[in-house]
């Protein structure tokens, strides 16, 4: 592996870790905020979109988080040239099958650790310091998914500068966690007006958190914290109970 100084490494994932977030929120808003939404489905219903003033906010926000995310970055790939770490680059190393075990496992304690950190982000004294940034966008949109005040983005980064030192990760499952991460954040910002309203809220919603329960999170902060999963707001209380109504009212 080639051996780059760390400012070198701070730069160049800024770069990557800012065009990945210009191309999925970027697109994901073409896809359901544009005009262009009305050919992708045309039961989604077309409400007033959120102020060019919001969307600026949150790129802000997003950049500054970016270039957080960059620095995280840039320290894991120099202790990986440190020899400090649990990452590896043979597959066959720990078998094919751990590349999927190893996956799930990190989201699993991504989740867990995202949900206290997320709930504990809400308390009234951190509130207006970690976590106030994200949440003036009352009505989300792609943009807001990496909109986080620094601090904020600083303890996020943490879970994943932490992991690679506790638990064997190939770096193909680090980069489909942080893709996951990504394509998911995004989509769970998209609304709930934004959807078709065919699209499955069942059993799915019942597991999954998406862009319904996230909504409902951004109008009502005492309810869910969760970024995959929605175990921990079943198993502490922090389900909206009327969440298949809210669902269920929708225009």
């Amino acid at each position: 592996m080639i051996s780059h100084s760390f400012g070198f490494y701070s730069i160049a994932f800024f770069g990557v870790i800012l065009f990945r977030y210009f191309l999925v929120a970027g697109g994901t808003y073409l896809l359901f905020y544009s005009p262009f939404s009305q050919f992708f489905d045309s039961q989604i219903p077309q409400h007033r979109s959120p102020s060019w003033r919001s969307i600026q906010r949150d790129i802000q926000l997003s950049v500054l988080s970016a270039a957080v995310f960059a620095l995280a970055a840039a320290f894991m790939v120099s202790a990986y040239g440190w020899g400090i770490t649990q990452l590896y680059g043979h597959p066959q190393q720990y078998g094919m099958w751990y590349l999927g075990i190893s996956y799930v496992a990190v989201l699993v304690l991504q989740d867990t650790y995202f949900y206290f950190t997320h709930r504990l982000f809400h308390h009234p004294a951190l509130f207006p310091w970690l976590h106030q940034g994200h949440h003036r966008s009352r009505y989300p949109t792609p943009w807001t998914s990496f909109a986080f005040d620094p601090l904020e983005a600083v303890v996020q980064s943490l879970f994943l500068v932490g992991i690679i030192f506790v638990l064997p990760l190939h770096f193909v499952t680090l980069i489909a966690v942080l893709t996951t991460m990504t394509v998911w954040a995004a989509l769970n910002h998209l609304g709930i007006d934004r959807l078709p309203a065919s699209f499955p809220h069942h059993w799915l919603g019942r597991w999954f958190i998406g862009p319904a329960h996230h909504s409902i999170h951004h109008l009502k902060y005492t309810n869910h914290y969760g970024l995959y999963f929605t175990f921990w707001d079943s198993l502490l209380g922090t389900h909206d109970p009327s969440y298949e109504k809210k669902i269920g009212d929708r225009p």
